[in-house]
């Protein structure tokens, strides 16, 4: 466990809200995987379903690619991979990192439009993945067929000429020297923003991830984090530098937590990590006997409750910007002990961290009074591969604090106490997390406003009735041309944005109110949004204008109602299409399980065309229940 330092602070009271981590030791990524292929050839390094590839393996599919890639792909270059987890997305991120180029994971699923944003924005050198799925410029660009197992139709596609500049003759972005990925976070310009993580920041999370997991030859790392969720990286490069197997989570598990712990034990999983918001439902089921999990470590969102006295593995709430290389501080939490309620804090910082609580103009505070968490030292990112991005996010240190010339500003709202323990409160900013995933309002309004049927949008957050955070949108349509529709709206932005930051509504608006600053009043809407849902719930109770014919559906509309917000939903409308998130969908699942002693798998409960037939399927499920 890591442990907090007090050092002297030259100029700086005794008792600031200041805490390093104990001294970090580097350590290397690549070359770490390549001494495990040579040292343990014949051990299993990636495990997907029926498929497993030895050390040796994949260590010769990785010189394949970066085979098809050398040439055309130079260090520094961007490689964006749309990917999910699979063979080919681990063997190409190790050929990216062989070639010196930079790893911009994007994910299966990245929706068009945004893709194409991202790839006017950075234009990579290459993307891989379905040519049907990417740009316009790179599906019609230069294509190499990738081979690897289980994997068909994936190119590395160029959309660049011969010299290297850009289709439209513009040159690629090319990332700082020493970087080892980047990813995407929102921009409250309406574009992503591009992180640039160092080699050595990467080496460091990864050589302290080993030894508070004691992962090495013989254990199982799960694969399951989004690929564009920068855990991912963690998870992928852990299992990669230990002599681990990486085992490949199947979909289901992302949306039950019966499936996910029934997978944790056939698979034989030792260590994982888990986004909070899949997490919490885990752990509010009872722990289930015999699982080989010694370490989970849950992260992206405020984690709301302890591990019962039954779990048996270690959890780690570990909390950590992308800015900052996954994991800035944690907190452990040793299994079959009384944790107490509540929320539990983000802890003291990993080795090589740095971390102040700051006031307004960047000062530690005392201890006990909250501010602005700012982090320095190993961990920090390079920077954003926008200079002016950079300067306003990661400042000058103070004077007087040593180990560090620099801190970024996290944004976020925390406390530490006497003990040096750092207590998570809030966001100072407008910016929201989304089933784990940072969300600049801002983003979303900008794409609802490249709609030409929009004048203006307004993107509110309230706390979701399943807990942490859902979007609402307000669009004021442009009058001209006809009527409008807000799930056309809807369905529209879905290419623009990342899953997490499609609003779970969409209300059309005459106008906005404003405030006494002549700005949209946020929280006018909000309140006017309650009380409208109030009224719709009050006049449901009154006439049964639900249109639920059975009981069955009248309490599948209650329990969606309370997990979604809503409380216009009708058996005819979808699950999805109403707001449903992978996270409600869990929910969903466990709900059904309590009220109906019906267990229904994810993917099945996804395929229902609306939640009348959802309600049918839980009947025909019941044994010896009548429908009515």
């Amino acid at each position: 466990m890591t442990t907090i330092q007090d050092r002297p602070l030259p100029g700086l009271l005794p008792g600031l809200s200041v805490a390093y981590g104990r001294p970090h030791r580097d350590g290397a990524v690549l070359d770490l995987f390549t001494s495990w292929a040579r040292r343990t050839p014949d051990a299993p390094a990636l495990i997907d379903g029926g498929l497993t590839l030895s050390y040796a393996e994949l260590d010769r599919l990785a010189d394949a690619i970066a085979g098809q890639l050398a040439g055309r792909v130079r260090p520094g270059d961007l490689v964006g991979l749309c990917l999910d987890h699979s063979a080919a997305l681990v063997a190409a991120t190790l050929a990216v990192a062989r070639i010196g180029a930079v790893h911009l994971p994007l994910g299966p699923r990245p929706g068009e439009r945004r893709l194409r944003a991202v790839a006017e924005q950075l234009r990579p050198v290459c993307l891989i993945g379905d040519p049907a799925l990417l740009p316009p410029a790179h599906r019609d660009g230069r294509h190499h067929p990738v081979t690897a197992p289980g994997a068909t139709g994936i190119v590395a596609a160029f959309a660049e000429s011969a010299d290297g500049a850009g289709a439209d003759g513009t040159e690629a972005v090319r990332a700082p020297r020493g970087t080892q990925y980047t990813v995407l976070t929102s921009g409250s310009t309406g574009l992503p923003k591009a992180v640039a993580v160092g080699q050595t920041a990467l080496g460091a999370l990864l050589t302290w991830y080993r030894e508070l997991t004691g992962l090495g030859p013989g254990d199982r790392h799960s694969l399951l984090i989004g690929v564009s969720f920068d855990p991912h990286l963690m998870e992928l490069w852990a299992g990669l530098t230990s002599g681990a197997a990486l085992c490949v989570a199947p979909e289901a598990v992302r949306w039950d937590p019966a499936a996910l712990t029934d997978w944790w034990r056939t698979a034989g999983i030792t260590v994982g990590v888990l986004p909070t918001p899949l997490a919490e439902p885990v752990l509010d089921r009872p722990w289930p006997a015999d699982l080989p999990l010694r370490h989970l470590t849950v992260g992206g969102d405020r984690l709301r409750r302890t591990p019962g006295p039954d779990v048996t593995a270690t959890v780690h709430n570990a909390y950590g910007p992308a800015e900052a290389t996954v994991t800035t501080t944690v907190h452990s939490m040793a299994p079959g002990v009384e944790h107490g309620a509540g929320a539990p804090p983000i802890g003291r910082p990993v080795p090589g961290a740095i971390v102040l609580v700051a006031d307004e103009n960047g000062r530690p505070l005392p201890r006990g009074e909250a501010g602005e968490l700012r982090i320095g030292g190993q961990g920090l990112a390079i920077g954003y591969l926008d200079a002016g991005l950079t300067a306003e996010r990661f400042v000058s240190a103070p004077d007087d604090l040593d180990g560090t010339d620099r801190v970024y500003r996290t944004g976020d709202r925390v406390l530490m106490r006497a003990d040096g323990v750092l207590e998570f409160l809030g966001r100072l900013d407008d910016q929201v997390k989304v089933s784990g995933v940072r969300i600049e309002p801002a983003e979303v309004e900008a794409a609802l406003e490249r709609d030409p049927r929009v004048r203006r949008a307004a993107v509110v957050a309230r706390p979701a009735p399943a807990g942490g955070a859902q979007l609402l949108a307000f669009a004021q349509p442009v009058t001209e041309g006809g009527r409008v529709d807000g799930a056309e709206l809807l369905a529209a932005v879905r290419p623009w944005l990342p899953e997490q930051a499609v609003p779970s509504m969409l209300r059309l608006v005459d106008g906005f109110p404003l405030d006494a600053n002549g700005k949209i009043d946020r929280a006018a809407l909000l309140k006017a949004e309650e009380a409208e849902t109030q009224q719709g719930a009050d006049r449901s109770a009154g006439s049964g204008a639900d249109g639920a014919a059975t009981q069955t559906e009248r309490t599948l509309l209650r329990i969606c109602a309370g997990l979604l917000g809503r409380s216009d939903l009708h058996p005819s409308d979808n699950f999805l299409d109403a707001g449903g998130t992978s996270v409600t969908a869990a929910r969903l699942l466990a709900a059904l399980e309590e009220e109906f002693g019906v267990r229904l798998k994810a993917p099945v409960l996804l395929r229902q065309p609306d939640l009348r037939a959802v309600a049918r399927l839980v009947d025909e499920r019941r044994p010896g229940a009548a429908a009515g």
